[in-house]
């Protein structure tokens, strides 16, 4: 008897050290979310959490036809500020934020469980859900325009800036100055359609202000804390770098790039990808150095976006070289442009332009294949016949 007793303690005992060592929880410091996902019977509901660092898993459950679930999740004691997590089935996500260890339910069902759930535990929450929901609704109003049929590409994209520009605004006025101190104000200034950031923090000084003003109350509330600190970093950051203004003309010495032969350039893409002008020998080049911010830029793009469309299908590319001080409105910009797009953040002071005897923005050159340069764009009369005389 002595040895069976002897025999349960230790199996009780290795079971307490299994328990300690898997779970990640501790009732006095954890918090719970929970509720029912119907109609997602053998499915895998994951919860991640929305780290400075990345997306992090913290659980996983295969749902069974009733769809009942509970994540108990450690919450560290060194984190002070409210933490952001998501609930996942394949790209149907809910978000939601934890600030303290309370106990969050939801009720969803899937497959449009991303749009249509209810979400209670706390205030934040039930902010990111209608934030959320304004993002689906802007981003099925981006889609809805680029199909109209009765908009020209310069009107498709007046209309795009328009759309973004007031949902912006929406976010500073009815989100963030609101409760700048929140959870949902911090949600609000991450905000992306697509993969862009609507806010920029690094150049646009109206963005910059609403950085500041979160990074302002959070130090009040959470100092010291990893998301307090990268607020603060990122709003001095842009002060600092909208402080300086650079002027879009630009005066060099000299005239005229060789006649043969070219510089070779690589720079990024908007995906991040290295984009070299050698590689596209195989083609005739149009080498466009330019700044969206130009004046008349939109016209051009699209008188740029008509040559393509004519001719890209016989073999003309177009390298085009952006200067401009703000990197994400370059972004925006260009994301739907068919050619290659890179970005050169030496700006203005690149020397490349130097190399290129670039005097003024914007400055194009005509590269016939086999890299040969044929001509720069004030010694091209015509540069549509240009064009169609190289193909």
């Amino acid at each position: 008897m002595t040895g069976i007793v002897a025999m349960a303690l230790v199996v009780l005992l290795v079971c307490w050290l299994f328990l300690s060592m898997v779970s990640c929880t501790n009732p006095a410091s954890s918090f719970r979310v929970e509720g029912t996902i119907t109609e997602a019977a053998d499915s895998t509901l994951t919860l991640e959490a929305m780290t400075l660092s990345g997306v992090e898993t913290c659980g996983t459950v295969k749902l069974d036809a009733k769809g009942h679930f509970a994540f108990d999740v450690a919450r560290e004691d060194s984190i002070t500020s409210p933490e952001f997590y998501r609930l996942r089935i394949g790209q149907q996500v809910i978000n939601f934020a934890v600030d303290s260890t309370e106990t969050i339910s939801v009720m969803a069902a899937f497959p449009k469980m991303g749009t249509g759930y209810d979400i209670q535990g706390n205030e934040a929450s039930r902010v990111i859900k209608t934030l959320s929901l304004l993002n689906v609704q802007l981003q099925q109003q981006l889609q809805q325009t680029a199909a109209r049929t009765d908009l020209s590409d310069l009107e498709k994209m007046e209309r795009v800036e328009q759309l973004v520009e007031e949902y912006k605004q929406t976010l500073k006025t009815d989100y963030i100055l609101k409760d700048p101190a929140s959870a949902a104000a911090y949600y609000a200034l991450f905000q992306t359609v697509g993969n862009q950031m609507l806010f920029n923090p690094e150049t646009d000084r109206s963005d910059v202000q609403f950085f500041a003003a979160v990074a302002t109350q959070w130090d009040e509330l959470y100092p010291g804390s990893l998301r307090t600190e990268n607020l603060k970093n990122i709003a001095l950051r842009g002060l600092t770098n909208t402080r300086q203004t650079r002027p879009v003309e630009i005066q060099l010495d000299g005239s005229k790039v060789r006649e043969s032969g070219i510089i070779d350039m690589g720079f990024p893409d908007i995906n991040g990808r290295e984009r070299r002008l050698s590689d596209l020998k195989e083609n005739v080049v149009l080498l466009d150095f330019t700044a969206y911010s130009l004046p008349n830029s939109k016209e051009r793009i699209m008188a740029l976006r008509d040559l393509y469309n004519k001719y890209h299908s016989r073999g003309l590319e177009i390298y085009q070289v952006s200067v401009d001080a703000d990197e994400h409105y370059w972004k925006v910009m260009s994301e739907q442009l068919p050619w290659v797009c890179v970005y050169c953040a030496d700006g203005l002071n690149a020397d490349i332009l130097n190399l290129y005897m670039v005097q003024s923005l914007p400055a194009y050159y005509l590269i016939a294949r086999g890299s040969e340069m044929e001509a720069r764009g004030e010694n091209i009369p015509d540069l549509e016949a240009a064009i169609r005389a190289l193909l």
